[in-house]
């Protein structure tokens, strides 16, 4: 049983600077390359009307960003593991793999996406502004749709693995494993004999684990080695397994 690790994408993403227009062809699942399309034709609309910074819940501050939406298909792209940024992603030190070890994590990691529906670290992908809560234009919530699109898609990928999610609420939703082993990461403070949840903890230690993760020479195939991998990440002082849940806790 091989280990399959599903993240969120960041917010922020870094443009890159040169390289071709996405290829959806050449991307991972490319049976979702019609879905992609669709999204990303409605994102470029939407984008450009009046109510784009209402529609896509952000502010004026994001100009850059929405204005680049509406050039999506003729902007460079680069390996997602490099267009996406933030506490996760640096934790996780993935913008500095190779192109081996992109290529190797992609058989273990994917990146749930309110755009692609699911990519791997390897997969060229341009800078873009869209969250899964969006309602978007004809589409509707992204949630449902992706929903439909990635039932067949990831139970395939997902068959016989051990998942291990750090995803959040959102884009659990746009798809949910139907078995077990899934193990969902919950990453708690204990700070004067009190546990409580600290959001950009959790990101930065589902980070290191998905570091760790990727890095082993042979997968984790059970929970219980899972563990033992977040048993070594820095600040751990408990780790607590079952079926459905691993807890990390980090001195406060």
């Amino acid at each position: 049983m091989s280990v399959l690790i599903l993240l969120p994408p960041s917010e922020g993403k870094t443009a890159p600077p040169s390289g071709a227009p996405v290829n959806l062809d050449a991307m991972s699942h490319p049976t979702l390359a019609s879905a992609r399309q669709r999204v990303g034709d409605t994102l470029v609309k939407v984008s450009s009307q009046r109510n784009a910074y209402e529609v896509l819940s952000v502010g004026p501050s994001l100009h850059n960003e929405v204005e680049r939406n509406q050039t999506l298909w003729d902007n460079p792209s680069a390996p997602a593991a490099q267009v996406y940024t933030g506490v996760l992603y640096d934790a996780a030190g993935m913008a500095s793999w190779t192109e081996s070890e992109r290529n190797a994590a992609a058989d273990r990691i994917r990146i749930v996406s309110a755009l692609w529906g699911a990519v791997s670290p390897a997969d060229l992908i341009p800078a873009y502004r869209l969250s899964m809560s969006t309602s978007l234009g004809r589409i509707g919530p992204l949630t449902s749709f992706w929903r439909k699109h990635l039932a067949t898609e990831m139970s395939h990928l997902a068959d016989g693995r051990l998942i291990v999610d750090c995803r959040s609420s959102a884009y659990v939703a746009a798809w949910r494993p139907s078995h077990t082993p899934w193990l969902s990461v919950r990453v708690e403070r204990e700070l004067h004999g009190k546990r409580t949840v600290v959001s950009h903890m959790a990101k930065h230690t589902r980070g290191l684990l998905t570091g760790a993760l990727a890095a082993q020479h042979s997968a984790p195939e059970s929970p219980d080695e899972v563990a033992d991998v977040a048993r070594t990440l820095e600040g751990v002082i408990e780790v607590a397994v079952s079926d459905t849940e691993l807890t990390i806790v980090l001195a406060g």
